[in-house]
């Protein structure tokens, strides 16, 4: 087992370098750098994707050698040179890509383009909503999936299986951020009852409160986003359980143990249990993980959250190239050495799984 982790270790830098060089050569050819930015803003754009859909008369692409930016007009070219200076942008793209990865080597993500704040305590401040919504969702997803999961095995084709099965599809088909504004609406003073607040994660009077104050206006403030994002998670959980569990049944020991005269709880939780939940719980990493990175801008958008999905979209429209990259470098190696942690997660479960033996 030894040898296959350092193998999966080995191949986490290539992997990383790839996914670093392939999103740094796609920035490259799209438009609206940062330096585009400070300009449109400076020459009354407003935003910089303004001037590409079709701005004024003072709009234009110009060649020169410090003059190529849309929008650049009347500017001195010194000026723009000392924006290029102070972004980088003065150096060839592969210096600049070198240079990049090896602080990242370093750990130093560097600071963010138009926050006086580094990369890594950006991301740190973020992390807390994020953290917060992947990792309750996921935690109700798998207290709501695994005993439905086993139930509807248990009663496979009957009235049961089918109506339970009929909600579980309505709720996947029903997308996270229209179920979010459902929730507003009837619970946080849309048009019916004020439960719930409307934004935020913590009340303004947070720090005053008592230790129990605290937790409890924290999951009052959390409930409704964890609501919305967790609708549809656990769909695929519930039903995979389910084919787990029932592939499970139907094996000779299960037989034998209920020819032995074992009660079918005993049988159920004694000895199905542990092979069938093999898949789902050693797959808890990469749930979390899923929940953590994806579908969350919507939802913090809507609760108004700060978390990372908003952070990663403002850096986006914005082009702070540091965040954009910072932030791909940190989630590209967690996602990477979580993949990893799965692996261990089935051998810890299921000691006679073997890597090494099904990779030779």
């Amino acid at each position: 087992m030894g040898a296959y982790i350092l193998r999966r270790l080995l191949l986490v830098i290539p992997t990383l370098l790839g996914i670093m060089v392939i999103n740094f050569v796609l920035v490259q050819f799209v438009p609206g750098g940062p330096v585009e930015q400070i300009i449109a803003q400076m020459e009354g754009g407003g935003d910089v994707f303004e001037s590409f859909a079709g701005g004024g008369a003072d709009v234009q692409v110009q060649t020169g050698a410090n003059e190529r930016y849309v929008g650049s007009r009347g500017l001195p070219p010194e000026f723009i040179a000392e924006l290029e200076r102070e972004f980088g942008f003065d150096k060839p793209p592969l210096e600049r890509f070198l240079n990049m990865m090896w602080n990242y080597m370093r750990l130093d993500f560097g600071q963010s383009y138009f926050r006086s704040i580094g990369v890594t305590d950006l991301v740190l401040e973020k992390m807390p909503v994020s953290i917060s919504l992947g990792l309750w969702s996921t935690i109700i997803a798998y207290l709501v999936s695994i005993p439905l999961g086993i139930r509807k095995a248990v009663k496979d084709g009957t009235g049961f299986d089918t109506w339970t099965s009929g909600l579980i599809i309505v709720a996947y088909a029903i997308p996270g951020f229209l179920f979010a504004i459902l929730l507003l609406v009837l619970f946080a003073g849309g048009s019916y009852w004020q439960v719930f607040p409307l934004r935020g994660l913590t009340s303004d009077n947070w720090e005053d409160l008592s230790l129990i104050g605290k937790a409890g206006d924290y999951f009052w403030h959390i409930a409704l986003p964890v609501i919305a994002s967790t609708i549809s998670a656990f769909a695929t959980l519930t039903l995979l359980t389910k084919n787990s569990f029932l592939d499970e049944i139907k094996k000779h020991y299960v037989m034998t143990a209920r020819a032995k005269g074992l009660s079918e709880s005993a049988v159920l939780y004694g000895h199905v249990f542990r092979n069938a939940m093999l898949i789902v719980i050693a797959g808890f990493p990469a749930v979390f993980i899923g929940i953590f990175f994806s579908g969350s801008l919507i939802i913090e958008t809507i609760f108004s959250l700060d978390g990372l999905g908003r952070l990663g979209f403002e850096a986006a429209v914005a082009r702070d190239y540091p965040v954009i990259f910072g932030t791909l470098f940190i989630f590209g190696l967690m996602s990477l050495v979580v993949g990893i942690l799965s692996d261990l997660m089935y051998v810890l479960i299921d000691p006679r799984i073997d890597f090494e033996k099904r990779e030779g």
